[in-house]
């Protein structure tokens, strides 16, 4: 190897390079078709999609006929999702949860686990006010976070079991020549439902990346408690993106809530 740099805080949002791998990592599948779905249920068509990153969702959204604002911190990210073909029809917004204007949206989304990057109580709740503020009275509040009984962080690739990521054609003179990433995830830390990792990336060109991040597992119980704390009904939640019941399906806490 060439040279290994230094971990970067979420870089895979953050670092250019990163966000390609992490799009080759992540197409569409059944979670996008739940959110897809849901998306309909607000009392209007506008739609706020917190966390949108690379903005996958966020342009099917814009297609199926919502007026859509994306909402992500990460310039690289949102970099991304400004080039993909349709992104012209979304509002992209680099900011947070605060920047959000109140009372514009009949539906909110967070997608992609994106719940779980607020660690901090007071940070969720925070968020989740700002949501309440956004959504007019009526509107859905719909995300995802991982039930934390599933211990899905133990099933994760460890610096031991490298898995293969393809990207796309390098431009220049080589089209057609693979150029492949090996990734892994290393565990550094568990306490209390927050689980601390590193992402490692063997890149093509001979360096290695490294992207360090912090989860937080809640328990069902907690999400309803502070989604209901933030102005919502709690309406289902469930625990796979077929709509099974908490306990089966993926592991999932997908939860559907509506402001009062």
């Amino acid at each position: 190897m060439t040279g290994m740099h230094t971990a970067t805080h979420q870089a895979e949002f953050r670092e250019a390079r990163l966000v390609e791998v992490y799009d080759a990592q992540n197409t569409w599948g059944p979670d996008d078709d739940y959110f897809l779905a849901r998306a309909t249920e607000g009392p209007g068509p506008r739609v706020l999609d917190l966390g949108c990153g690379t903005g996958r969702l966020t342009v099917a959204l814009a297609a199926a006929g919502h007026h859509v604002t994306g909402i992500d911190p990460a310039d690289a990210s949102l970099d991304a999702a400004r080039r993909r073909p349709g992104a012209e029809a979304v509002t992209w917004v680099h900011g947070t949860s605060a920047d959000a204007p109140a009372g514009a949206f009949d539906v909110a989304l967070m997608t992609s686990h994106v719940a779980q990057f607020f660690v901090a109580d007071d940070e969720w709740a925070g968020v989740l006010a700002d949501l309440r503020a956004a959504l007019v009275p009526g509107g859905i509040l719909v995300f995802d976070t991982r039930d934390p009984r599933d211990r899905a962080w133990e099933s994760w690739h460890t610096p031991d079991e490298r898995d293969p990521v393809v990207l796309s054609d390098p431009p220049g003179d080589r089209p057609g020549e693979a150029r492949v990433v090996q990734t892994w995830c290393e565990i550094t830390g568990e306490r209390d439902g927050v689980v601390d990792f590193t992402l490692g990336y063997e890149m093509p060109e001979g360096d290695e990346l490294l992207s360090t991040a912090t989860l937080r597992f809640r328990p069902e119980d907690e999400v309803r408690a502070s989604v209901e704390a933030a102005g919502f009904a709690v309406e289902q939640v469930f625990g796979g993106w077929r709509c099974e019941p908490v306990g089966e399906g993926a592991g999932e806490l997908l939860v559907v809530a509506r402001a009062v």
